[in-house]
């Protein structure tokens, strides 16, 4: 079907075309035998991106996905091959043979799953688009041929083991979660479960492969574990009230059971350690690690101080109040005065205390959602005053993505390709994506833009001014980084890194996705490029 005068003047297009422009940009650095499959991926993600809006506006989509926004189809697609594939090149100039390796079976999963996505999407249509279906299939094409001769046998089978794991998780989450994401999110969200899952099972089996430093298996224990216990409650709650005491000690009972009888023994088998007196031995290990721990202690204290304060308000004035965009984003900059000093002074140690909020913060929305006792009323009643248009789901997930957002570049981040613990030029800051595109650009586009903004971009809520400004505040966020990092050396890529920052921005401005998970993303890809 082809493109009608109406979707013409979509801001959708506009977000493609950043999206295109940030590919290409890509691809003048890094191109390969690779670079053919992403621009083909892309192509027929842009016009089968249409057909999934048309479901979702018609209702004719299998699952229901968000409908506050559009179906994210091509920006989600091409984030996770263009992560394989500047983490390959970044390997592959270390000399680190089996990351780069890893690096082409990142690029390959991420295309065959949007391929995947891609097919559900003109399998569904009616009537069945002729000119999306030959695009789809060249494309197709083309990355199987790519795969067959870039991919041992092992490693075509670890990409389809993942795709496996990809529908079977879709098929459940999708249909417990009704409205919780769009496609593009699913395929981001859920890819990336699916592919730690995989990764899991595969250490798992390998055990002279799996061994190594515990921080890099923390976050695949933790995340397999948040995800089976949710599953496993959802199925136990279906047939029994969630809300009674009786519910709420076997809820506690079943939580603490998972974790000591079955995650904590899985964790000791990867490490050969007593994962709880190795948590203790790291987290105390210098006394900058205390210092730091006491100063996030405080930190979020404060943080519940805010939610408390603003619930008091509305208590007092208003059953109707809602938090504002500004005091929403008073969490963003608690989470910049979080992220700053561990990304300063110890690495690994935001790595594991990201991983452990990430499971405190699930754990804290299974109990609001499944209305545990004693806590899981209070939460409701808490958390419902910074609900915005993306909480449509059951599931409150904005506070989880941005935590999630803040983090992937640190969980993501190449260290055993990056012998001083620092990429070269704009990779320096690859760490620094979160707290640059989200904890700096995102919260001061939205403070300016809902105050001082007048100019609107073409078909969005978003200001010029707010866009703008948030430039201004990364490229100073940048100096500041600069002069407080010493590891940091940028050379002479602060070119690079100001069109990386702008196209972010701009994306940022017309992209209805989670920007708490996609411009981080976004931003990490091109300064690895």
């Amino acid at each position: 079907m082809p493109l009608t005068g109406t979707m013409l003047n979509k801001p959708v297009l506009l977000e493609s075309l950043i999206v295109f422009i940030i590919v290409l940009c890509v691809h003048t650095v890094v191109w390969d035998r690779y670079s053919w499959c992403v621009i083909a991926l892309a192509i027929q993600a842009f016009y089968v991106q249409f057909k999934w809006d048309r479901l979702l506006r018609l209702g004719g989509a299998v699952f229901q996905f968000r409908t506050t926004a559009n179906s994210g189809l091509l920006p989600a697609s091409m984030v996770i091959p263009l992560l394989g594939i500047v983490m390959k090149e970044r390997c592959k100039a270390a000399g680190i043979v089996y990351f780069e390796r890893f690096g082409i079976v990142v690029a390959s999963t991420g295309m065959v799953l949007a391929l995947f996505l891609s097919v559900i999407a003109v399998g569904i249509t009616r009537p069945v688009p002729t000119n999306t279906c030959i695009l789809s299939g060249i494309a197709g094409s083309i990355i199987l041929y790519t795969m067959k001769y870039s991919l041992t046998v092992s490693e075509v089978i670890e990409v389809l083991e993942v795709l496996l794991i990809f529908v079977y998780l879709s098929m459940i989450l999708l249909y417990l979660l009704p409205r919780c994401f769009t496609p593009g999110e699913a395929l981001l969200v859920l890819g990336g479960i699916s592919f730690i899952l995989k990764q899991l099972i595969k250490r798992s089996l390998n055990v002279i492969e799996g061994r190594g430093d515990p921080v890099d298996f923390v976050l695949l224990v933790a995340v397999a574990g948040v995800v089976l216990l949710g599953i496993f409650f959802t199925a136990l709650f279906f047939f029994m009230d969630s809300g009674t005491w009786t519910s709420s000690m076997f809820f506690h009972m079943m939580t603490a059971v998972l974790g000591l009888g079955v995650l904590m023994p899985w964790l000791y088998h990867l490490i050969r350690r007593n994962p709880l007196v190795w948590l203790l031995q790291f987290l105390v290990q210098t006394q900058t690690r205390v210092y730091l721990l006491v100063y996030w202690t405080l930190l979020a204290a404060s943080a519940c101080m805010v939610v408390l304060y603003q619930n008091s308000k509305r208590s007092s004035e208003s059953k109707k109040h809602q938090a504002s965009t500004i005091t929403r984003k008073y969490f963003h900059f608690i989470m910049v005065a979080t992220y700053i000093p561990g990304l300063i002074y110890d690495h690994q140690l935001l790595y594991i205390a990201a991983v452990l909020c990430l499971v405190v913060f699930i754990l804290l929305e299974y109990i609001r959602y499944f209305r545990i006792k004693p806590f899981g009323q209070t939460l409701r009643h808490l958390l419902t005053l910074f609900l915005d248009e993306r909480d449509s789901g059951p599931l409150i997930l904005t506070h989880i993505y941005l935590l999630v957002g803040m983090s992937l570049p640190v969980w993501l981040f190449p260290r055993p390709c990056a012998p001083k613990g620092t990429l070269p030029g704009a990779g320096a800051l690859v760490p620094y994506s979160g707290v640059l595109a989200v904890g700096v650009g995102d919260t001061i586009a939205s403070i300016f833009g809902s105050t001082i903004g007048e100019i609107k971009w073409p078909g969005t809520k978003k200001t010029f001014e707010g866009t703008m400004t948030a430039i201004f505040a990364q490229i100073i966020a940048v100096a500041l980084i600069l002069i407080f990092d010493g590891r940091v050396n940028l050379n002479t890529s602060y070119a690079w890194i100001l069109g990386s920052i702008s196209l972010v921005s701009l994306l940022e401005a017309y992209t209805t996705q989670i920007d708490n998970l996609l411009l981080p993303l976004y931003l990490q890809i091109l300064l690895m490029a």
